[in-house]
């Protein structure tokens, strides 16, 4: 009876004792990811709870790619993260009735990399034009506690502070031959 309990614990340590700090996807080799340079084409405030700077969410373009990046000032851990994208003119983000994300649906929740301080997606630009919005979600634990996150920017029209950002891609530069990227 000892050794089925031990057994017992074993197998629920397993399960709920590991945690997800591997790289997600393999199907992008990180070395051929570059950014432009040490500086991001745009970077917002990773908002925790309304009132506390958590760290920043970056955008990049590599070649094709759009790199999101959540990065915690190092005193919260980035935890669950959701992440919706599109062009500005769309309906780019699903939406309740009453004008709030719903980030259960987000189509973006797993990153190609995860860690406790940094989250990084890797997206296609295909469809994409110059303009686009993003909504950036965290589930972050710090100094306050647990809290939820967003990339600081509009509020969404619901009841909540939800926000999003919108931005232009023309600024971010193709390392290969200097020129614009193509949209």
């Amino acid at each position: 009876m000892k050794r089925l309990n031990l057994l017992t614990f074993l197998v629920f340590l397993c399960v709920f004792g590991c945690t997800e700090n591997e790289i997600i996807d393999n199907s992008v080799n990180p070395e051929s990811i570059t950014t432009n340079s040490d500086e991001p084409c745009f970077s917002t405030t990773l908002m925790a709870g309304q009132h506390h700077v958590a760290g920043s969410v970056t955008l990049d373009v590599d070649g094709d790619n759009l790199i999101i990046t959540y990065v915690s000032d190092g005193e919260w851990v980035i935890g669950t993260t959701h992440l919706s994208i599109g062009n500005c003119d769309d309906d780019w983000v699903p939406l309740t009735g009453a004008g709030n994300p719903q980030v259960g649906l987000f189509e973006y929740t797993e990153p190609y990399s995860a860690g406790p301080y940094e989250v990084v997606y890797i997206i296609s630009l295909e469809g994409l034009d110059d303009n686009i919005c993003f909504a950036a979600h965290a589930e972050v634990d710090g100094p306050t506690g647990e809290e939820t996150a967003w990339a600081e920017g509009t509020e969404f029209s619901g009841n909540g502070w939800a926000m999003f950002v919108e931005t232009t891609l023309t600024e971010c530069e193709d390392d290969d031959d200097g020129s614009n990227t193509p949209f």
